[in-house]
C-alpha cells in the first residue's frame, strides 16, 4: 500500500490495484476566508497543493468522502471530480447527487468500491454543544487481498467509537486527523496529541499516521510539536506524520 498525504487530510491510496482519493480539499492557498471564530484568522488552505489537480485525479479509480465540511470536500473538488464513483456516509448522499455526483455509494455498513472492501465506523466531531453542531462524520476501514488492513478514523476525537472501531477491526495502519483543530471557545474538534497517543496506544501493533496538520488556520498543533509529544510518550517509533507531498509505502 502507497499512502500519499497530498494536504490537510487529503491522500492519495495505492492498495489492491486501484487508486482512490480521500477526503479531497484541492483549492489553490487562500481560496476560501478564515474559520470562523477560531484563532489565527488567516485566509484557507494555508499552503498550495504539493501536487497540480491533473496529478491527483490520474488514473483515480474513486473518492471516499468522510464527510462534507469543505475542507474534505470543497468547490474545486466537486468540479474535478464529479464523474467519479464516490463513497459516503448515508447522510450525505442527497447533497452530493444534488452537487453533481451521478454514482454515489452509501456506506451504511460495508460496501464494495471498485474491489476494496469499505466499512464505516463511527466518531465524535468534539464534545458537548460544538460537538453536535458539527453534524454526523464516520470513519472508514478499508481492505483489500494482500494488504494491510487501513482504517481512516476522519475527523473525530478519541473516543469511545474510535476505540471500539481498533478493537473491531484491529487495523494495522491508523490515519488520524491530528492538528487540534478548534474554535475560540470549547475542546478541540479533532484529535490533539493526546489523542493520537491514545490512539497508538489502542493499537500497539498499528502504525498511526497523524494529518491534518499546519493547512487550516484553527489548528494550531504543528508537526514539530507533535512529534516531540509522541516521543515522549514512548510511541514515537510508531507514529508517522507526513510532510505535504511524502508517500508512505505500508
Amino acid at each position: 500500500m502507497d499512502l500519499t498525504l497530498v494536504r490537510n487530510a487529503t491522500l492519495r491510496l495505492e492498495m489492491g490495484g486501484r487508486r482512490l482519493l480521500v477526503d479531497p480539499m484541492l483549492d489553490p492557498a487562500g481560496a476560501r476566508p478564515p474559520i470562523a471564530d477560531t484563532p489565527s484568522p488567516r485566509p484557507n488552505p494555508l499552503v498550495e497543493l504539493p501536487l497540480t489537480t491533473a496529478e491527483l485525479i490520474d488514473g483515480l479509480d474513486a473518492v471516499l468522502a468522510t464527510h462534507l465540511h469543505k475542507d474534505h470536500l470543497d468547490d474545486t473538488a466537486v468540479r474535478v471530480l464529479d464523474p467519479r464513483v464516490l463513497a459516503c456516509q448515508p447522510p450525505d448522499e442527497a447533497a452530493l447527487r444534488e452537487r453533481g455526483f451521478a454514482d454515489v455509494r452509501a456506506v451504511a455498513g460495508e460496501i464494495d468500491l471498485c474491489g476494496i472492501g469499505v466499512a464505516r465506523t463511527a466518531g465524535r466531531h468534539g464534545t458537548g454543544r460544538i460537538g453536535e453542531a458539527m453534524g454526523p462524520v464516520s470513519g472508514y476501514v478499508l481492505r483489500a487481498p494482500g494488504e494491510p488492513v487501513l482504517y481512516v478514523a476522519g475527523d473525530t476525537i478519541w473516543c469511545d467509537e474510535v476505540d471500539d472501531a481498533v478493537a473491531e477491526h484491529g487495523p494495522d495502519v491508523v490515519v488520524v486527523n491530528a492538528g487540534a483543530a478548534r474554535f475560540l471557545e470549547g475542546d478541540p474538534i479533532v484529535m490533539d496529541a493526546e489523542g493520537v497517543i491514545e490512539t497508538a496506544r489502542a493499537a500497539p501493533r498499528a502504525t498511526v499516521v497523524a494529518v491534518h496538520l499546519e493547512a487550516l488556520n484553527h489548528c494550531p498543533l504543528t508537526r514539530a510539536e507533535l512529534r516531540a509529544a509522541v516521543d515522549e510518550a514512548g510511541v514515537g517509533d510508531r507514529v508517522a506524520i507526513p510532510e505535504d507531498g511524502e508517500t508512505l509505502r505500508l
